[in-house]
């Protein structure tokens, strides 16, 4: 079983920037396909940033977040980040990262993490 775990959520102005951060247990996420997802109060789980496990990564973003959301990984360290700038209101969320069983970013996400709460204030 592979555990995801979050940390860098909180609470920020818009305009604000976070950090967040997930861990991966097992080595089959090393190289994998990994993504952050989003979700908000009475909204549907959305995507927000994805990066393959290929030599040279293909990253997708959301189109809400391109240019203030930046994702990367570490394989060495088994680390994924998201990089938020000029947050806004509408970016308040549970965000959660995820995982595939697979190098690239196509299909549905076989691990989640718990979580990590982004508040953005007006």
């Amino acid at each position: 079983q592979v555990q995801l775990v979050e940390s860098g959520g909180g609470s920020v102005q818009a305009g604000g920037s976070l950090r967040l951060s997930c861990a991966a247990s097992r080595y089959a996420t090393r190289y994998g396909c990994m993504a952050w997802v989003r979700q908000a109060p009475g909204k549907e789980r959305e995507g927000v940033a994805s990066i393959d496990g290929d030599g040279d990564p293909k990253l997708s973003y959301a189109d809400s977040v391109k240019g203030r959301f930046t994702i990367s990984r570490d394989n060495t360290k088994r680390t994924l980040t998201l990089q938020m700038n000029s947050l806004k209101h509408e970016d308040t969320a549970m965000y959660y990262c995820a995982a595939r069983n697979g190098i690239y970013c196509t299909g549905q996400y076989d691990w989640w993490g718990q979580g990590t709460q982004v508040t953005v204030s007006s």
